[in-house]
Parts: C-alpha cells; structure tokens; sequence
C-alpha cells in the first residue's frame, strides 16, 4: 500500500517540476515528506526545489534551525522568510477567520518569492484530514490556486508519517504543531507578552519529558493539556510545574483531564 501511495505521490508531483517548485516548508512531517519527494524528482532533472520557512511572529522560534537541518537532508535550498502577521490589523484580535486572514496574507509573500524564483508553482503540506476539521485557511490556499498533492490524492495523516519513517525522514515521529494563536479564545488579542508566555511554558514542558502539549488561555485560567497516558509523569513533576506556572499571573492553572485535542478552542 505505502508503495502505491508513493507512486502516485510521485507522478502528482512530477507535473509540476519542470515549470518550478516551491514548497511552503515547516519541517513538520507534512512538508517534510512533500519536500523529499519533490527533490528527489527534481535532482533527476538536475531542477532545484525551495523550501520556504516562515519566521512568523505567530510560531515557536526554535523550529527554524530543525527546519534547515531538514531542508538540507532533503537536498533543497532554504529560505527563511520573516513575517510580522500583526502588521495585518485584521489579524490582531485573533477573528474567528484568523486562519484564513493569516494564510492569505503569507501565501501572498510566499508567491512573490517564487516569482522571483522563476518557481510557477507553490505546494503545501495539507493533508486528507485537514479537509474534515475547522480550516478556514484552506480558503485563501484555493483562491492563490496553492497545489497540496496530499489532500488532492486523499493522503491521511497516518499514511504521511507512515511514508516519512520508510523514507528514513528524521521527523517522521515528530508531534504535530501550529501556532500560537490557535492557545487563545477568538476574540481575543494577540498580545506579544503572552504569546512568549506561552511558547516558553511549552518549551519548558517539552524539556521535562512532554510531548504533545498545548497551554490554551481562557481569561485568567491556563488549561495544560498533554497526552493521557503522560498523566502519570504530570502528577510526578506536579511540584515543579506548579512552582514553575505560579508566576505567569493566572488566577487559575488547569490540566485537562481530557488530555490534547487538536482544534479545542474551535468547539
């Protein structure tokens, strides 16, 4: 099966190497695998792909430098595009639209840059299940006519990672990620001193051993949610963490005992 999945992988994607690729590239598992693939048609025709990173205001820093590691592994050439999302006032109170607002605004740059580039072409990671949840970005993907070979050959998120570890990607186990502003309520602003709360707070619970997590905010309570079956781990580190999150200022400080769920603030 995996073997029928790559091909047609293959022959979708070798359509569109000779006018020029350019990958919006997060070295998540999605991008990572479609970048792979791309390059490793492209080295045939002697083509170059690249690999465009986003240095948002709106995603966790660190993911730049595993970002290139990747990119290289690949054999792509990287880019690092800086992006200020609340230079967008339609962006700064976190609309319910936020998704679309956001993908519109740096799929725009992201065109650009291919032009430049001689690139006709920009393919992105969305996969079979990003189709059947809320996002509103898929919008603005379709109206910059955005080419996502996964969701176009009904490719899930199983079958990706599953793909990624044959192809020996280092990220194949990687947990899945999105930005910041996917932790607070719509509505809500996107103030820069908490945004850095939060991505430090989650920083430091993947430093004690976490590995899918979420802080989201509701006010003056902080909801933690992990993986259930770390639940045992949270109650061991129970001190440090309270010691730790006593000083980020909320009233209240949560854990769910429902554990990570993709989209919660979406419910």
């Amino acid at each position: 099966m995996s073997n029928q999945i790559l091909q047609a992988l293959e022959k979708e994607i070798e359509k569109y190497i000779d006018g020029g690729i350019c990958v919006a590239f997060s070295g998540g598992v999605d991008s990572s695998l479609l970048l792979k693939v791309a390059c490793g048609l492209a080295q045939q025709k002697q083509q170059k792909v690249y690999a465009v990173f986003f240095d948002t205001f709106l995603h966790a820093k660190g993911d730049v430098s595993q970002a290139q590691l990747v990119a290289e592994e690949c054999g792509a050439v990287f880019s690092v595009m800086p992006v200020n999302e609340l230079e967008n006032p339609l962006l700064q109170n976190n609309p319910r639209d936020r998704c679309y607002q956001c993908k519109k605004y740096l799929f725009t740059k992201l065109l650009a840059f291919a032009k430049q580039q001689h690139c006709s072409y920009v393919l992105d990671g969305t996969n079979e299940d990003d189709l059947h949840v809320y996002r509103p970005g898929l919008k603005a993907l379709e109206e910059l006519h955005i080419i996502s070979p996964f969701a176009k050959l009904h490719i899930t998120k199983k079958q990706v990672r599953i793909l990624a570890k044959e192809l020996g990607l280092s990220v194949a186990s990687r947990p899945s990620n999105s930005c910041l502003a996917t932790r607070l309520a719509y509505g809500m602003a996107l103030e820069p001193a908490l945004l850095s709360k939060i991505e430090q707070g989650e920083l430091f619970l993947e430093q004690l051993g976490f590995q899918q997590i979420r802080l989201r905010v509701h006010g003056d309570i902080l909801r933690i949610e992990i993986s259930p079956e770390q639940m045992p781990l949270f109650a061991e580190k129970i001190t440090q963490l309270r010691d730790y999150f006593q000083n980020f200022g909320f009233k209240h400080i949560t854990v769910d005992l429902f554990g990570f769920r993709s989209g919660t603030m979406d419910l």
